[in-house]
């Protein structure tokens, strides 16, 4: 495996801190690898840019930061014009496509999931960030869909695991579909 490294972006509000931690748990705790994790906010209490990063690898990690992100996961138009932009061929780049508005014209393809639509679906926008974790499981091998899970489940207040449960497999399957039909 050796390092991979994640970043997420949109803005405060949508879950990008929590998801960083869920995924750098995921992969220290429940894969038994190692991670780092870092985040950053705009000024603004809710509403400004954040990122967060996670480094995941098999051995422990010298250097905490993003040098090459395999997988992007951007959450904002505002963080797609600071992120999603002129990216290398291998890095995987995953969108909410209600949110986010590609700039097709480079080449780069994108896997798009309506993260926030679907959540609406079930009641509560505040799981579009499970539901997008769901969705990264299924079409990257960053970290084991198992995994996840239980770090989602760890994470997020008592007596909303089954919730969260929920949005995390509608993300998950939507993720399995795009999968089969960009495989053919």
């Amino acid at each position: 495996m050796g390092r991979t490294e994640l970043r997420i972006a949109g803005f405060g509000g949508q879950g990008v801190v929590l998801s960083g931690h869920i995924v750098g748990q995921a992969a220290s705790v429940y894969n038994k690898g190692f991670a780092t994790f870092t985040q950053s906010y705009g000024p603004e209490a809710r509403g400004g840019s954040c990122t967060a990063e996670v480094v995941v690898a098999d051995q422990p990690i010298g250097y905490p930061y993003l040098t090459n992100p395999k997988v992007v996961v951007i959450l904002s138009q505002e963080a797609y014009s600071k992120y999603g932009r002129n990216l290398p061929p291998e890095t995987t780049l995953i969108i909410d496509n209600d949110l986010v508005k590609p700039d097709t014209s480079d080449g780069k393809v994108s896997l798009a999931i309506p993260a926030n639509r679907l959540a609406r679906e079930l009641g509560r926008v505040v799981v579009a960030n499970i539901i997008m974790l769901g969705f990264m499981a299924a079409v990257t091998d960053l970290v084991s869909a198992e995994a996840l899970r239980k770090s989602v489940l760890a994470s997020v207040p008592r007596g909303t695991g089954d919730f969260n449960m929920k949005a995390f497999e509608r993300g998950y399957n939507y993720g399995l579909e795009v999968k089969r039909s960009k495989n053919g």
